[in-house]
């Protein structure tokens, strides 16, 4: 497979045309935060994810012939116009890539998620992994459907999609040690081994904010290019992923759970000090960051907690500590959440 994107994708020889077409794909949680990117979705470090299970979108793509494209889209039962542009103009990229079957057909996608969208759960991840799933199946011969083909459609979507295709973990950019690659991700087991006790992972959603997110990714993203302090977040991006991989490999708990929550900060912290800066933790957010670090503390259980670019607050631990896990957050935290989500690392995204 041609991974260079500059020099486009595969060409398709041949259409084979479907009338209707399922795929689901779960988000994903990062733990090295990808922030910043140039080009065309490339990204400024190299990230590190867990693939999450329950947290998926299922989507149908409709597809019938016409001369020219029309796109409609439906979220929930709902119509959403938005969303229609949005994947209109990832159409247009795609033919701009050779994929020129997209330039036509009338497109109806009709998709649900298991969770609230667009508050910091990487909907757009799961939402253009499903929808790629569902392109690559449609366009391209059996001999060319990889995940690693998928996750570069996705990826021109939205960066963070690139890494859902995969099953438990999986890296998109490359490293310090020249290992990954830009255009699309690669499951984590290509390039070092993982113990066992990740691939069992626990992550327990707290939801504390349903509504959608004041600022988004994309504009977050774009305020990295003349960020006071980039050039420093990108090299401690690469550091942080070299320990993370290691603690990965040995199962050191200890070092995955402080690089873990430091790269959530950090993140956060990179909101807060960009011009325009902004804000997305709420106070409940903090009061469970708080807590959790008071009770790994008090009870010598290895459970930690990550952000993504929203209010809501992800808990991993494994498995076997599950059910203590779940009595604390409801004995102590539930104060500070609507409700949550029990999910846990999962096998990536798939046609149904």
């Amino acid at each position: 497979m041609e991974s260079n994107l500059s020099q486009g994708l595969l060409p398709l020889d041949q259409v084979v045309y479907k009338q209707r077409i399922s795929a689901q794909c779960p988000s994903n949680i990062a733990l090295i935060k990808y922030w910043g990117k140039y080009d065309d979705q490339l990204p400024l470090n190299p990230s590190l994810s867990f693939t999450l299970d329950k947290a998926r979108t299922e989507s149908v793509l409709q597809i019938s012939e016409s001369e020219t494209r029309k796109i409609k889209v439906t979220l929930n039962g709902e119509l959403k116009v938005d969303f229609a542009e949005k994947i209109d103009k990832y159409f247009t990229k795609l033919v701009s890539y050779g994929i020129t079957a997209l330039s036509r057909g009338t497109y109806h996608l009709l998709t649900k998620n298991t969770f609230p969208h667009s508050s910091g759960i990487a909907s757009s991840a799961s939402g253009f992994g499903a929808l790629a799933e569902i392109l690559v199946y449609w366009l391209y011969d059996s001999e060319h459907q990889t995940q690693e083909l998928v996750s570069q459609l996705a990826r021109l979507g939205s960066g963070s999609a690139s890494r859902s295709m995969f099953a438990h973990l999986s890296q998109w950019g490359i490293d310090q040690n020249k290992k990954g690659n830009q255009q699309f991700a690669v499951a984590y087991k290509t390039l070092a081994e993982i113990h066992p006790m990740f691939t069992t992972y626990q992550d327990t959603i707290l939801i504390v904010e349903e509504n959608k997110k004041a600022v988004s990714s994309s504009q977050g993203h774009q305020l990295m290019n003349l960020h006071d302090y980039g050039k420093q977040r990108i090299e401690r991006a690469n550091r942080n992923l070299l320990q993370l991989n290691q603690s990965i490999q040995l199962g050191d708990l200890t070092e995955f759970i402080e690089i873990v929550e430091s790269e959530a900060l950090d993140l956060h912290a990179m909101m807060m000090t960009s011009h325009p800066n902004y804000i997305l933790m709420e106070p409940q957010t903090l009061s469970i960051i708080k807590a959790v670090r008071e009770y790994r503390n008090q009870m010598n259980i290895p459970l930690c907690f990550t952000l993504d670019a929203g209010a809501n607050v992800h808990l991993l631990y494994p498995v076997k500590h599950c059910e203590e896990v779940l009595f604390f957050i409801e004995r102590e935290l539930k104060p500070f959440y609507s409700y949550y989500i029990c999910d846990n690392v999962g096998l990536g995204s798939s046609v149904l």
